[in-house]
C-alpha cells in the first residue's frame, strides 16, 4: 500500500499553473518537523515536495499562504526527467489526494480570487440563549399526526407473590 500522511508548514506562497489540458497544477513544498532534536536541542525539518491537481490545487492557491500548517494525504511517486543541462534527474514527491488547512482562519481575510461568491462565516454568539442547542427550533421533531387518546399503561404489580406458584413444577426451575 502506498499511502503518505504529512503535517507541516508550506514554505512559500503557492502559485497555480495550468497543464496542457487546461487542468490546474500546483507544486509546493512543506517543511515537516522531525520527532528527534539535534545535539543543540533544535528540531530539524524535512522538506517534502508535493503536487496537487484540480480542485485541491485551486483550494490551496486561494486559501493557503506561506507558513500555513497543512495536513497532506496522498501517495508517494518517483519519476525521472532530463534537465536542461542534459543530466538525468530523479524526483520523489507526494501526489496529493487530500489537503486540509490546519491554520485557524482569520475572520478579516478574504479569498485571493474575488470572482467567487463570498461564503457566510459562522460567528458564534455565546450570549444569545436561542443559539445552537438552546434554540427551540434546533432539530425540532414534528408533532405526530395520530395520537391515540385511550391508551393506558398496563398495570405493574408492586411486588411478586411467590406463594401462588402451584402450577410450576420443580423441573421447570432453572436452578
Amino acid at each position: 500500500m502506498n499511502r503518505v500522511s504529512l503535517v507541516g508548514r508550506i514554505t512559500r506562497d503557492p502559485e497555480v499553473r495550468f497543464g496542457q489540458s487546461g487542468n490546474s497544477v500546483l507544486g509546493f513544498t512543506i517543511a515537516v518537523d522531525r520527532a528527534q532534536r539535534d545535539a543543540n536541542g533544535q528540531r530539524q525539518a524535512d522538506f517534502i515536495n508535493c503536487v496537487a491537481f484540480g480542485q485541491i490545487a485551486d483550494f490551496i492557491s486561494r486559501y493557503v499562504k506561506k507558513g500555513y500548517m497543512l495536513a497532506v494525504g496522498g501517495r508517494l511517486q518517483t519519476r525521472s526527467y532530463q534537465g536542461a543541462d542534459g543530466q538525468q534527474r530523479n524526483v520523489t514527491e507526494v501526489l496529493c489526494d487530500s489537503v486540509e488547512n490546519l491554520t485557524p482562519r482569520d475572520p478579516n481575510s478574504q479569498p485571493q480570487n474575488d470572482n467567487q461568491p463570498q461564503q457566510r462565516q459562522y460567528q458564534p454568539n455565546y450570549n444569545n440563549p436561542n443559539q445552537g442547542y438552546n434554540n427551540p427550533t434546533y432539530q425540532q421533531q414534528p408533532e405526530p399526526q395520530y395520537r391515540p387518546q385511550n391508551l393506558q399503561k398496563p398495570a405493574q404489580p408492586d411486588s411478586f407473590d411467590v406463594s401462588d406458584s402451584s402450577d410450576v413444577a420443580d423441573d421447570d426451575l432453572p436452578f
